[in-house]
């Protein structure tokens, strides 16, 4: 199995935790073509950007330590692209950005991440 088909794996499963959660799943891996979003979803009237990572092990440190700040950059770009797209105000729109990790099975969610 390659890398792209596991993280595309993780990335349902975030989807159906967070679903779980209350959370409104609106994207599953939107992409432009400066960069792409796990997840976008309604926490409410949030709208949340969801960066999805899993580890296998911790040799490289954990999931939530992936989210450097130069892929902060490209979510946030990718985020305002989005939002033009689709129509929603920037300047009104109440926005989010989470991270959901998992390190081997297990889950976790940061809400505000960055």
């Amino acid at each position: 199995m390659n890398r792209r088909s596991v993280g595309t794996g993780y990335e349902y499963k975030a989807a159906e935790k967070l679903k779980a959660q209350g959370y409104q799943i609106l994207e599953h891996s939107y992409r432009t073509r400066t960069g792409e979003i796990d997840l976008i979803a309604l926490d409410g009237s949030i709208l949340v950007f969801i960066e999805v990572k899993y580890r296998a092990g911790s040799a490289f440190g954990s999931s939530l330590e992936a989210v450097d700040k130069r892929k902060q950059a490209r979510i946030r770009h990718c985020a305002l692209y989005y939002m033009t797209v689709k129509g929603y105000d920037p300047d009104s729109t109440p926005v989010r950005f989470d991270v959901a990790g998992f390190d081997q099975d297990r889950f976790t969610l940061v809400k505000g991440a960055f």
